[in-house]
């Protein structure tokens, strides 16, 4: 058994003991429901050394288990060996939730301790049957080297950059909340915050995010946000304090969230919250202020709004996929020759990409962490490359590299897996059939109306055919320089109600896993466009905006149809026609045999 999380397991065991608690729940979020946390609240990687993005961990006296979803099975395995920590898997059938497992093993009005800071409002109310402790920062008494809230600088962006000012973004959030008879919203969601202020930061890894809480009012607006003095802030986040307070906003210190509602508290006779992302600790905090009566429930519709792309946003998504697929083929190219050579492994090619993609005006950072996997590491959907020991890419086999930019003009997200030379039966007939998924999908037309969840078959059907299948959603929305994640829309087998519109953009990425042998994804991402209209009704379609060749030599030709096999050959001319006017030489003869048709 690992001797530090046994230790950590144990410690934890005691403060449940002093405290009369029969069990506790961490999960793997922050106070503003964040799927990547900042390092202060990776809670579940400190006390079990999981690192994946979602698991939360349940401890009772004598057990300790980890609860993830398909995509994680694999790592998790591997991460909690010898832990003492069991896999609790989610998204499978007959799967057993956390508030199921503990009412099969504790009588109502058991005592369930939680970091409420770390659970939303939503989460906690599954747990009705229990008596809930709320212990905010609970394992800051454990965790003597915890790092702390996390400050970087802050800038904002124009309405030329994003296509519509914060004041007209407020006014319609406010709009909203009149048809809500509501006076105020308290806004928790980081990623809502950043869209409707036009700021960004960097205090989350990978996500240009600013930890904070924002309370808007008919006329004013609240922004608890600052984490120091202002003589120890850096100039430019000063700058653009001093640009959003001339836009009406002030801004007010992190801590100071429970001033600043008690301070409000004759104004806002009704205030909105959205209990999915409110946590539980600032949700007891709204309610004792202003009573339960005044609290009004629902949905964020700054999710939706965000989520439905502007003119000036959709340009920015088709110019940052140019400019990451330069970054990509020259990446590819400069893989194929070093594998040649026998010179490269996993980490290596990880860092070259990430150069490549730095040297782009505008670039802001990855958009999450690279995935550059080399046969059977890449059976693991989210495979953590290793600084130190990493695999070498060897000239055979399928390498896959998921991987992404943060520029100022959109967010990219793109997976491709590459023969680096011969490929087994096995491996070209999951090559061709996650393939045939994905150009199936792109291909797709459908009545206005229609959910991802009603189209996400269409991308499994020919793995399905051979009876294969993938775990993982097919597509995730992708936020405009902001999360790679975003929502409300997905293509995924769970019902999702949630429409397909114009304007957004997805992920269409199917894939299959073996586990020891390889791992396949082929991801572009698409936005969905009006598609005409007629007796029948509107009609909408996809447009690829990803710019990088889909390699043909692990292809069985066999297997795709007609109409995918035209559209691969259109694909991939298209690409060569966009970028290999940024190429010369070697590189640009290089493409061309790439893009050759099938």
């Amino acid at each position: 058994m690992s001797s530090l999380h046994f230790n950590r397991i144990e410690s934890l065991r005691s403060l449940m003991r002093r405290g009369g608690w029969d069990a506790v729940i961490i999960t793997g979020t922050d106070p503003h429901g964040s799927e990547y946390p900042a390092s202060r609240w990776k809670q579940v990687e400190w006390i079990s050394g999981f690192t994946g993005e979602a698991g939360d961990i349940v401890v009772t006296a004598d057990h300790a288990g980890l609860w993830t979803d398909t995509r994680y099975f694999i790592q998790a395995v591997r991460e909690l060996e010898g832990s003492g920590v069991a896999l609790h898997k989610m998204r499978v059938p007959g799967q057993v939730s956390i508030p199921q497992w503990l009412a099969e093993k504790f009588p109502e009005g058991a005592r369930v301790a939680v970091d409420g800071l770390c659970q939303s409002y939503e989460a906690i109310s599954a747990l009705d049957s229990f008596e809930i402790v709320d212990v905010p920062d609970m394992l800051s008494t454990l965790w003597s080297e915890r790092p702390d809230i996390p400050m970087t600088p802050i800038e904002t962006l124009s309405e030329e950059e994003v296509g519509k000012s914060r004041g007209a973004k407020l006014e319609s959030l406010r709009g909203f909340l009149d048809s809500k008879d509501c006076t105020a919203m308290l806004v928790t969601s980081l990623d809502e915050i950043a869209w409707l202020l036009n700021v960004r930061g960097s205090d989350i890894d990978y996500n240009p995010l600013v930890i904070s809480y924002l309370l808007i009012g008919k006329e004013e607006v609240s922004w608890f946000v600052r984490k120091d003095s202002l003589e120890d802030l850096d100039p430019d986040t000063l700058d653009s304090f001093e640009e959003l307070e001339a836009d009406g906003v002030c801004i007010c210190g992190y801590s100071d969230l429970a001033a600043g509602l008690s301070q409000e508290q004759d104004r806002y006779d009704r205030i909105f919250v959205d209990p999915s992302t409110l946590n539980y600790t600032v949700g007891k905090l709204v309610a004792e202020i202003y009573g339960e009566d005044s609290i009004v429930w629902g949905r964020s519709p700054v999710v939706l709004e965000k989520s439905v792309k502007n003119e000036v946003e959709i340009a920015g998504f088709r110019e940052a996929y140019y400019e990451d697929g330069i970054a990509l083929e020259k990446f590819l190219f400069w893989l194929e020759q070093k594998v040649q050579d026998g010179e490269v492994d996993e980490w290596e090619a990880s860092r070259k990409l990430t150069s490549l993609r730095a040297e782009i005006p505008g670039y802001r950072g990855d958009s999450f962490e690279n995935i550059s996997a080399y046969g059977a590491n890449a059976a693991l959907p989210h495979y953590v490359t290793p600084e130190k020991g990493s695999a070498k890419i060897l000239p055979h086999g399928l390498y896959l590299v998921d991987s992404g930019g943060q520029y100022i003009f959109g967010t990219t997200d793109i997976t491709r897996t590459v023969p680096m030379g011969d490929c087994t039966r096995l491996e070209m007939e999951d090559y061709t059939l996650v393939l045939k998924g994905m150009i199936d999908l792109s291909m797709a037309v459908f009545p206005y109306g229609t959910s991802g969840s009603q189209i996400d078959a269409l991308a499994r059907m020919p793995l399905w055919k051979a009876h294969r299948n993938f775990g993982h959603g097919t597509g995730h929305g992708t936020g405009f320089y902001l999360c790679v994640h975003e929502g409300p829309q997905d293509i995924r087998q769970n019902h999702n109600a949630q429409p397909l519109l114009p304007g957004m953009v997805t992920s269409n990425e199917p894939g299959i896993y073996r586990e020891g042998l390889h791992g396949i994804r082929h991801e572009n991402v698409v936005l969905c466009k009006e598609a005409g209209e007629n007796e029948f009704g509107r009609w909408l379609e996809f447009e690829t905006l990803s710019l990088c060749h889909i390699d043909t030599a692990a292809i069985i030709p066999e297997l795709l149809g007609e109409q995918e096999i035209e559209w691969l050959n259109r694909y991939n001319a298209h690409v060569y026609e966009k970028l290999s006017p940024r190429f010369y030489g070697e590189m640009k003869q290089w493409l061309r045999e790439k893009t050759l048709p099938l």
